[in-house]
């Protein structure tokens, strides 16, 4: 059994998509990141970055329990405990490692930060929403470009770099995007959401989240309680 340690948003729903894909039979704890679940010394030694989601998987390696977090990481171990949805070959799983990286290291952060400025900051920054949204443009494009060359990101199979992308395209409204703009992305979007596993996924806690309104949880999330050394 694997324990996972989340709550309903684009990382968290990663890995929920995984588990739901690889049939892998798993319980749920939710971390309610609004009112500071995640610096609690439970949580935080099984995921000391403070960030969800975590996973304790009682049948790890060597038949002993591992603890993970960071969620391209989880879905790399589950992807290697299940073999799958990470390529059969050593072309096919570094292909889906570099697009998973540049989900990690681009499109999460980057439309992380739209979705900041553009939805949540106190004050409204010109710059910062121009420059995050046209970011978020620019990744796009990419996602589509690539799209125009094979089915998937990593190829002709779905794998987790689909996983893992997917989830964080769902808020495009919310990222000044248009999808008449990337017809190839839109198309693998739609695709991606059909699937059964992954709307089984995306409602896994999605009753217990709540609107980001309560002055508190902003302080929790963004202030400093978020920044307070641990």
């Amino acid at each position: 059994m694997i324990d996972v340690y989340s709550t309903a948003t684009p990382n968290g729903h990663k890995v929920h998509i995984m588990l739901e894909e690889c049939g892998l039979p798993y319980r749920v704890h939710h971390i309610d990141i609004g009112a500071g679940d995640q610096f609690k010394p439970n949580f935080l030694a099984i995921s000391p970055n403070n960030k969800i989601p975590a996973i304790v998987d009682a049948d790890g390696p060597d038949n002993k329990p591992i603890s993970l977090f960071e969620s391209g990481a989880i879905l790399i171990y589950l992807a290697s405990k299940t073999n799958q949805f990470l390529g059969n070959t050593d072309r096919e799983k570094f292909t889906a490692l570099q697009w998973l990286m540049f989900q990690m290291g681009g499109v999460g952060p980057m439309l992380g930060q739209a979705h900041h400025f553009r939805l949540y900051a106190p004050k409204k920054i010109d710059y910062a929403v121009n420059r995050y949204t046209n970011e978020a443009k620019r990744l796009y494009g990419v996602i589509d470009k690539r799209l125009t060359q094979s089915a998937y990101l990593a190829g002709d199979e779905y794998t987790i770099a689909d996983m893992a992308t997917y989830p964080w395209l769902r808020a495009w409204k919310n990222q000044g995007i248009d999808w008449a703009d990337y017809p190839d992305a839109k198309r693998w979007f739609d695709e991606i959401d059909a699937r059964p596993a992954v709307r089984r996924g995306v409602e896994v806690l999605a009753a217990l989240r709540k609107p980001l309104q309560d002055q508190k949880a902003k302080d929790v999330l963004f202030g400093a309680t978020q920044y307070k050394k641990r």
